[in-house]
């Protein structure tokens, strides 16, 4: 059965126009083409990546933190409570109101020093700016030498210039030495971000991250099978065109250098618009999705690959709209420009406040501008 299924599933008429099909894709006369087994290269691959990003980020990220001046915040730690502990790890990390007034009762707290300690438990388990800093610097150093590489591999090629070229002898079109360590790099890198996923900072869009990786995972090994290779350099080639400028962004804003921080953000925003939701939609997209219908009637592998492409181009859209809110920041009158992915740490500025107006509620009106004795000791700080 499974025999079966998977001849089913490599028959040449999904994923080739009629008349083409797995055949010509086998070597000869020299000529080397891609291979489905050639993406087994790529773990290893990812496994590499993740031990070079443990040294990278212990002997270069962490020095060059210390150069930049990266602080950290002090964090007051919650105090010992087994009872709202035990809520915290098993039941819930944000308590209703409701929840709070039963846990007050249990554990002779007041509502505000229960808020107080939840705020402060749930800080405790945010990255500290060190971690943050790190993360972005290994990816500023990927995403900057792979735009690079990519450009220096496609650069020189007819298909750079010319939509055409992309579809040109397909799908006979040779497999070269720099096409192939692009895609295999590139692959084991995304690799490796979905296998250090569950470790790395979790930000607001944690659930597309994951439908990003999954996604582009897909459209590399699919257009890797199917010699879809010129298309696929390029798209990998606009995505990293501002992936670079935005960790960098970030790793001078965990520095503390707004200015910089800021006007290094305003180039990625005009980066990303013009490579995501010009170039990508109106030439990569057209590329993929009108101009070979000019030349093939279609086919499930169209479609499949370009439904990919729109995965990617909602992600775009989606995105685009978080480093919008981003930018009004960097209006007057908004020096600083924080990453709208990011949890933000939460504060105790206002528990004094909150702890005179409970008070108050408790004890009732103040008499001759004096507050009533009341016996209310603090359970928790």
């Amino acid at each position: 059965m499974l025999q079966g299924l998977r001849e089913w599933f490599w028959q040449d008429w999904l994923w080739f126009p009629e008349g083409m099909g797995w055949a010509d894709l086998e070597s000869r006369d020299g000529q080397v083409f891609s291979k489905s087994g050639d993406l087994w290269m790529s773990l290893p691959i990812a496994l590499c990546f993740l031990v070079i990003r443990q040294i990278f980020e212990w002997k270069v990220a962490t020095p060059l933190a210390a150069l930049l001046g990266v602080r950290e915040k002090v964090r007051v730690h919650a105090s010992h409570n087994p009872s709202l502990e035990s809520y915290f790890r098993s039941t819930s990390k944000h308590p209703t109101q409701s929840e709070v007034k039963s846990l007050s009762k249990q554990t002779g707290s007041s509502e505000t020093q229960v808020h107080r300690w939840f705020r402060r438990r749930r800080n405790q388990e945010r990255p500290n700016l060190l971690k943050k800093f790190r993360e972005a610097s290994w990816r500023f150093t990927f995403y900057l030498l792979a735009f690079i590489a990519g450009l220096a591999a496609v650069i020189d090629k007819p298909w750079f210039y010319s939509k055409e070229e992309m579809w040109r002898d397909f799908p006979k079109m040779p497999l070269l030495p720099s096409q192939y360590w692009y895609y295999m790099i590139e692959l084991g890198f995304y690799f490796s971000l979905l296998f250090s996923v569950a470790s790395d900072v979790k930000r607001k869009d944690f659930k597309e991250q994951i439908v990003h990786h999954v996604a582009t995972i897909l459209l590399i090994s699919f257009s890797w099978c199917v010699n879809y290779i010129r298309a696929g350099t390029m798209i990998m080639l606009v995505h990293d065109s501002s992936d670079y400028l935005l960790e960098s962004a970030k790793m001078f804003n965990y520095a503390g250098w707004r200015k910089t921080c800021n006007y290094i953000f305003i180039g990625f925003a005009a980066v990303f618009f013009i490579s995501r939701l010009v170039l990508f939609p109106f030439w990569i997209m057209h590329a993929t999705i009108v101009y070979p219908l000019t030349l093939y009637p279609t086919f499930f592998g169209y479609y499949f690959f370009n439904g990919l492409l729109m995965v990617l181009q909602c992600l775009h859209i989606f995105w685009f709209g978080l480093v919008l809110r981003m930018a009004i920041k960097f209006l007057p009158g908004n020096n600083i420009v924080e990453d709208e992915r990011s949890d933000k740490e939460e504060t105790d500025d206002s528990e004094d406040e909150e702890e005179e107006k409970e008070r108050k509620t408790k004890n009732g009106p103040v008499q001759n501008g004096h507050l009533p004795l009341n016996n209310n000791h603090r359970k928790v700080d």
